[in-house]
């Protein structure tokens, strides 16, 4: 490999010769050689659209030349559009506070545009990382800045994928409304319940959760750039930030806006919290479903089998024949890895030094990894599982009119104490709750019936009365 040599502050950096990062960039890519990730291109699309925001706006303001923002404006459209990806070697594990990621991006902005101007790479003529592309700026609000718009675009994904779900198990819920099932508190029998019900409320707690997301999203359209190095807007333009956000909104179509207050979003990483709490909740909630759709579709002769849910592949590599609830084992495995990254992303927030956190890109890699694995997998999860989702009526009509709790519907006809005594018996000679109530004399057929009518058992009411 042959290489140019480059300079900074701290003496001479040997760079691949036809590599568009720099020094800075080469310290990092060499000296953190961490977990072998680069930048998710979400990131990268966020820094290099907020970098060429402050281009956009400080040309309007007569701070930069003419031909250099352009050619800086021509070098972050090339890069947005999908080229000199492989530009940004570093890894997302470096330097505190983002300065390697910051420089990463002044520098390939500056050498293309140094090139565009018919200048070479590394030579920093015409353009410099620092000067022109960093005008007014620092890594202290650049990649706040930055880490939110990537986070609040990765969300734009992560919404329609969570929408599907509800919209699937929504569907599942008006598909087996009509079908009768013993509900199960304490993992213990309970009165009856129909299936449709259950899935119903699947949908109804994934769209509560979803609010929490939504807050998270507009937390993070907060964005404190024009803070500079301390918050205090040293060495930028008054109209400056306004104007940047101005752009980022035209660019993205979201509603971006500046902090009141730019030392408080330096200091501060709530937006980040909020993110990390609208995942765990949302997490939390879906652990619990589909731990229940793996109790649901136990089985398939040994457990409650209710439902079935879709084969995707073989279970074993012994036992012939057997079949795993596998989406939704993958569906865990991805939301408990999530939940870590949540853990981290607290962690992260909760270490910043006065004007300053220095912790960010830890935040910013667990916030990228978290919503693109949820993302991708609830996508695979509602196509490959819950779309498919069978129930199996007659075991469920089964277990409805066996169940001991079904006695529950007598209380206001019997009294509990007999009711309890009716339970004793049917489960001693094993006989059905009506079997008994009949042997024993306790209900003409009329009130029993009415008292066991499955469409008053499983809403509001007293049945038989």
């Amino acid at each position: 490999m042959e290489f140019r040599i480059e300079k900074d502050s701290l003496g001479d950096v040997k760079v691949p010769v036809g590599a568009y990062w720099g020094s800075q960039a080469e310290r990092t890519r060499n000296l953190f050689k961490i977990s072998g990730l680069i930048e998710h291109p979400k990131m990268i699309d966020a820094y290099i659209l907020l970098k060429r925001s402050c281009t956009q706006s400080n040309a309007d303001l007569g701070l930069l030349e003419p031909k250099i923002a352009n050619a800086m404006i021509q070098a972050a459209d090339e890069i947005l559009s999908g080229k000199l990806r492989d530009q940004f070697p570093i890894d997302v594990f470096h330097m505190g506070a983002g300065t390697s990621l910051n420089m990463n991006c002044n520098e390939v902005l500056a050498n293309r545009a140094e090139e565009i101007l018919g200048g070479k790479l590394g030579e920093y003529t015409l353009v410099n990382p620092n000067d022109h592309p960093n005008y007014g700026q620092s890594t202290n609000d650049t990649f706040p800045s930055a880490m939110r718009i990537m986070s609040r675009l990765m969300l734009e994904d992560l919404f329609p994928a969570i929408d599907d779900l509800i919209e699937a198990f929504a569907a599942k819920g008006v598909e087996f409304d009509h079908i009768l099932k013993s509900a199960r508190t304490h993992l213990q029998d309970a009165v009856p319940i129909r299936l449709g019900q259950e899935f119903t409320a699947y949908a109804v707690a994934l769209k509560k959760s979803r609010r929490w997301l939504e807050h998270a999203a507009y937390e993070l359209e907060e964005l404190g750039i024009g803070g500079s190095a301390a918050g205090t807007g040293l060495n930028t333009h008054p109209d400056y930030r306004a104007k940047v956000v101005d752009y980022l909104r035209i660019a993205t179509g979201l509603e971006f806006r500046n902090s009141p207050d730019m030392r408080e979003a330096m200091q501060s990483n709530l937006a980040m919290a909020a993110l990390a709490a609208g995942l765990r909740i949302f997490c939390q909630e879906l652990t619990r479903i589909s731990n229940d759709l793996r109790i649901l579709c136990s089985g398939p002769l040994t457990g409650l089998a209710e439902i079935v849910l879709p084969p995707v592949q073989p279970g074993s590599s012994i036992m012939p024949g057997k079949v795993n609830p596998s989406m939704a084992e993958n569906l865990n495995i991805v939301l408990y890895q999530v939940l870590g990254q949540c853990q981290s992303i607290d962690n992260c927030v909760m270490a910043g030094q006065l004007e300053l956190n220095v912790m960010m890109p830890g935040m910013a890699f667990s916030a990228q990894f978290a919503i693109e694995i949820l993302t991708n997998t609830l996508n695979t999860f509602t196509e490959n599982c819950v779309l498919g989702i069978i129930a199996n009526e007659e075991i469920c009509r089964h277990y409805a009119e066996t169940s001991p709790s079904l006695a529950t519907a007598l209380n206001a006809h019997i009294g509990y104490k007999q009711a309890a005594e009716v339970v004793k018996i049917a489960l001693a000679e094993k006989k059905s709750i009506p079997q008994v109530v009949r042997e024993k004399g306790l209900l003409d057929e009329t009130t029993l019936a009415k008292a066991l009518d499955p469409a008053l058992l499983t809403e509001p009411g007293i049945p038989g009365k």
